[in-house]
């Protein structure tokens, strides 16, 4: 008996309506990034392990997904190296490259590679899918997508402004109401200054970053794990529960990082972003979120974080501003900006709230029904004249029972049947059915052109 089929575990198939929900999904980012003058790049699904390798962290290097050397690829390892059972150190040696963990490091290397043909500032996105041996969950896949737009070579903060009118835009195309939160690395760092643990600020913003998942209790209990005085946790309180507009909490947290320089830099940061999106009248409200961190430590100044309001979800969009992100590649110095649309969750909050455009999920508008040969040569032209129009169309391709044609178009959701038998030939006329009413009208292709576009 043959072994059924399986796909591995945290991947997916997509159905035709899936699909058709992800490339509205694409699609609509897609044509807000190109509003922007942002170009699309793309990058192989494997880059080398020398590429990859130490970029993530040594948790990440153990999620890299790596690919095993062409050919006899254990030739140059030792039989005591394969005994040693040390895999990343094994890894090394049989594979050469793996599949990307994200976006962000191959770009890096593209805009290396790529220096001399690039005019910065470069604004480039890239939607592709991703890799990551992660154990799978509800939520968290090992192949997803990540819909990613930077600006490379600019210290403008008219960047970080521009992907914030970005991301509302998107967010009003798709009719989710949500939440874009800001805050600063610099104000962290300055909190980190003032409160006397500023070699701690990586503990201090992984904890704090936390707070929505474990509450206030667990931020505490971890920044005391971490070795940080009770003394300076008490002094945190406050200012993780600042409350206020954006006015007062960035006017309460300049003063309390009046001693520090960073601080007081990323708070004039903060608010210039703020006032200059007050010109570009957003949809969505933005808000000072002095609890947001975001865990990439290569963040040094804005970062954003893009909650639904009407879904519990995590984070749907994210970002921030990096200062060295060729540094990796021995290209130092180079600034950029960028934000990373999560389009599995977006997929999902959709779904949720039922806010998919009918046109965008169902494909087919108009169905020719199958009479025989002498009726399909006489629809043929014209479903080629509904195409020109840009009116997607099929011809049943058998000639089957009515029953059986008018199923196959009710399971397609397609809400036009088009009838053409003796009557309609020697009238030169089709008969409309509107599926949905029942209606059926006789007209010639350009009534039915009218009808079905409007």
């Amino acid at each position: 008996m043959a072994q059924k089929p399986s796909i591995p575990k945290g991947t997916r198939d997509f159905s035709p309506e899936e699909m058709a929900k992800r490339n509205y999904i694409f699609n609509t980012i897609r044509e807000v990034y190109a509003l922007h003058g942002f170009q699309q790049i793309e990058t192989p699904a494997m880059e080398t392990l020398q590429t990859l390798m130490g970029k993530y962290g040594e948790e990440g290097d153990k999620l890299l997904f790596k690919i095993l050397n062409s050919g006899d690829f254990t030739n140059k390892v030792s039989d005591e190296e394969l005994l040693g059972r040390q895999p990343l150190h094994l890894a090394a040696r049989i594979c050469e490259k793996g599949l990307r963990y994200d976006l962000t490091v191959p770009f890096a290397r593209y805009v290396v590679m790529h220096r001399e043909e690039l005019q910065l500032p470069f604004k480039r996105y890239q939607i592709q899918p991703v890799w990551r041996a992660d154990r799978p969950q509800k939520g968290r896949y090992r192949e997803f997508y990540q819909c990613d737009a930077d600006i490379v070579g600019s210290d403008s903060l008219l960047n970080e402004v521009e992907l914030m009118q970005m991301v509302d835009q998107v967010f009003a195309k798709f009719g989710i109401r949500v939440a874009i939160k800001i805050n600063n690395r610099k104000i962290l760092s300055g909190i980190a200054e003032v409160i006397g643990e500023a070699e701690k600020i990586v503990d201090i913003t992984v904890a704090i970053d936390k707070l929505d998942k474990i509450g206030l209790d667990g931020v505490n209990a971890e920044l005391s794990s971490s070795g940080i005085a009770q003394e300076s946790i008490d002094k945190l309180q406050p200012i993780i529960a600042l409350a206020g507009t954006n006015e007062e909490k960035l006017d309460t947290i300049a003063s309390v990082l009046q001693t520090s320089e960073i601080g007081l830099k990323g708070v004039e940061e903060v608010r210039t972003i703020l006032e200059t999106l007050k010109l570009c009248q957003l949809t969505n409200r933005i808000e000072l979120d002095l609890t947001l961190a975001r865990g990439l430590n290569y963040y040094t100044g804005a970062i954003f974080e893009v909650k639904a309001l009407d879904v519990q979800i995590g984070s749907i969009t994210g970002g921030g501003r990096y200062d060295n992100l060729t540094g990796i590649f021995g290209m130092p110095g180079l600034s950029g900006v960028g934000i990373s649309f999560g389009a599995d969750r977006i997929f999902d909050v959709l779904n949720t709230l039922d806010l998919y455009p009918k046109e965008a999920v169902d494909a087919t508008k108009v169905l020719f029904i199958n009479f025989g040969d002498a009726e399909t040569a006489y629809c043929l032209p014209l479903a080629n004249r509904l195409r020109q129009a840009g009116i997607s169309c099929e011809i049943y391709p058998d000639k089957a029972k009515m029953k059986k044609q008018m199923g196959y178009a009710n399971a397609k959701h397609i809400p036009f049947v088009a009838l053409a038998g003796d009557n309609e030939i020697a009238e030169q006329k089709v008969t409309l059915k509107n599926m949905e009413t029942g209606e059926q009208s006789l007209l010639t292709i350009e009534e039915m052109v009218n009808v079905v576009e409007n």
